[in-house]
């Protein structure tokens, strides 16, 4: 979107060119943003970027791999990223697949969080070029959501940056019930379902996140760092 392109550029963990604006947090549009508020680091992810986060289903997703910057569309769905304590409370209490998605997701992505924050679950085979990229150690990765066809009067969109991980176990359980419940379509297809039932669950844990809200001011923007 074009209030997210450019200046972002400088932080360079996902590359220049890669998506519009998802570079770094310090580009000089960033820091002279009107209306923008930052939150502590370590601190809750606001509710503001949380619905925006869920409101949306599509991320462009900017990474590196030895042949330079990439970017590619996936469907991603969001949980809760808990902390340490409340990940573990929020694990007893799912118990399984009928303990409810929100629940789950929670405890298995609590452990170790700085901030409370969202996690985004995206499914893509290990064998894919983005895919054999983020498995490498210490990869980083930076995206965008938004929707097409705004108005600039009401422009919204999210800007973030963190790690992905591929999930196994338990853990992997409680990001499917997440993925599933944001796409029942999945599993209402025996074919789509077992298809991806065979693929790779990925967890995206943002430790930055910028929200771009027009409709609260001309280049409105919220920001959380969970660091």
């Amino acid at each position: 979107m074009a209030e997210m392109s450019g200046a972002e550029d400088a932080g360079g963990e996902a590359g220049p060119g890669a998506t519009a604006g998802v570079g770094g947090s310090a580009g000089s549009a960033g820091a002279a943003g009107v209306g923008r508020a930052a939150g502590p680091a370590g601190q809750d992810c606001p509710e503001a970027i949380r619905r925006a986060l869920a409101a949306h289903t599509t991320m462009t997703l900017a990474y590196v791999d030895e042949d330079g910057p990439q970017a590619c569309a996936v469907l991603y769905a969001t949980g809760v990223m808990a902390g340490a304590e409340a990940g573990g409370a929020a694990a007893a209490e799912a118990g399984g697949p009928s303990g409810g998605a929100s629940g789950a997701a929670s405890g298995v992505a609590g452990a170790g969080a700085v901030g409370a924050g969202p996690a985004l679950y995206f499914v893509t085979a290990t064998t894919t070029r983005h895919g054999r990229a983020l498995v490498e150690p210490g990869a980083r990765v930076a995206f965008t959501a938004q929707r097409d066809g705004q108005e600039w009067s009401g422009l919204t969109g999210l800007q973030g940056r963190g790690r992905c991980r591929p999930l196994t176990g338990a853990e992997r359980a409680a990001g499917w019930q997440v993925y599933v419940e944001r796409f029942p379509f999945v599993a209402a297809s025996d074919r789509l379902r077992a298809a991806l039932e065979r693929t790779t669950l990925w967890e995206l844990r943002p430790d930055w996140l910028r929200l771009i809200d027009n409709g609260q001011g001309f280049g409105h923007k919220e920001e959380w760092s969970g660091r």
